[in-house]
């Protein structure tokens, strides 16, 4: 049987390999880098570069200071011996099992190592076909992630949401601000499929609706996304609300199409036609920055199969309520008795899952 100072041993060696992995001398350099640039008199005429700069010090300050005290609680653990009363072997179980805890979590981040997993994420929800119950579906999981960062005490923005007519939403698209949020909700990306009893229909047959799920990292400034005015068709109107209602009698919501590549965006949450083409420009470098990664990809990939767009015939998760309660990933086969607890947000075991399967 395994003994506790065994067991501190192991951990020890296997943070040791996590500050490899996560490159904490690079970390404090950049960090170094970043608190001289915060410092300089003009830092905070760009508020929002600044306000960039002094999310990124502080992310890389919190993972710095994690490993730090890890290893300062690891060492604290190896001073103690089995001569040591009974009192203070279960205190010490507690202690090492707190500090396992916080290594798997720190493993989880060290496979978040993409090019922008690190930055704040676009997600956006569309109800698929079927009327109002598709659309009362992407509302059930616009709050299930709005649960989830809840939780993990991440931020977020409505930028742009079309309600439906009777209820529910025809489609939102949120930022989600926070460490590694686009990393932790990249694959959530495709088709959520809902069977329940119909809460719209008389008769409670059962019915299957369909949702999809959009994520895009935010793109900072520093990211080159080059788009000429000129590829640029901007159209301004009026923002409704359900049944058509204008809730503003002047044109606030933005649509832009870009021309080159047809992506088209809107949004019409901001009472400031400039705030609403602010955040229609910032979905359209996303759209574009993913569009372009992906043609990347679709090239490398060639010899390794075809790559699987987040579109209508890719399904990933199924949310079963009715005739049993079922939630199930039909790519890393995980599975939840508890389909209100998932809708509630309680998404960790789904994601941790998926992250584990793209590093495998």
């Amino acid at each position: 049987m395994e003994t506790l100072q065994e067991k501190i041993k192991l951990l020890k060696n296997k943070l040791a390999i996590l500050e490899h992995r996560l490159n904490l001398d690079k970390k404090r350099t950049e960090l170094r880098e970043l608190e001289a640039k915060s410092v300089k008199g003009d830092f905070w005429q760009d508020i929002k570069a600044a306000t960039n700069v002094m999310e990124k010090i502080a992310n890389i300050k919190k993972v710095i200071e994690v490993v730090e005290d890890l290893n300062e609680r690891i060492d604290i653990a190896t001073q103690y011996d089995d001569s040591i009363s009974t009192t203070d072997q279960n205190n010490l179980r507690l202690e090492v099992e707190e500090i396992e805890k916080h290594i798997e979590k720190l493993e989880l981040d060290s496979f978040l190592a993409g090019e922008h997993d690190c930055q704040n994420a676009i997600l956006s929800i569309h109800a698929g076909q079927g009327g109002v119950e598709a659309m009362d579906w992407a509302q059930m999981l616009t709050r299930m992630y709005l649960r989830f960062a809840e939780k993990r005490r991440w931020k977020t923005i409505i930028l742009s949401e079309t309600k439906g007519e009777e209820a529910g939403i025809k489609s939102i698209s949120l930022e989600v601000a926070g460490q590694y949020a686009y990393g932790y909700l990249k694959k959530e990306s495709g088709t959520h499929r809902l069977v329940r009893q119909s809460p719209f229909n008389a008769d409670k047959l059962r019915h299957t609706s369909f949702a999809l799920v959009e994520v895009l990292p935010v793109v900072e400034n520093e990211v080159e996304i080059d788009i000429k005015p000129d590829d640029l068709e901007i159209d301004t109107y009026k923002a409704s609300g359900p049944g058509g209602q204008n809730v503003q009698k002047v044109e606030t919501a933005v649509r832009i199409r870009h021309l080159p590549t047809g992506t088209v965006v809107a949004t019409q949450s901001e009472r400031s036609q400039a705030q609403n083409k602010e955040n229609a420009l910032k979905l359209l470098k996303s759209k574009l920055l993913i569009l372009k990664e992906r043609e990347k990809e679709a090239e490398e990939k060639k010899l390794k199969g075809d790559y699987k767009a987040a579109s209508w015939g890719n399904q990933i998760r199924n949310y079963i309520l009715h005739p049993y309660k079922l939630v199930k990933d039909l790519r890393t086969q995980v599975e939840s008795k508890d389909p209100e607890a998932v809708l509630d947000g309680k998404l960790d075991e789904f994601i941790e899952a998926e992250i584990k399967l793209e590093k495998s």
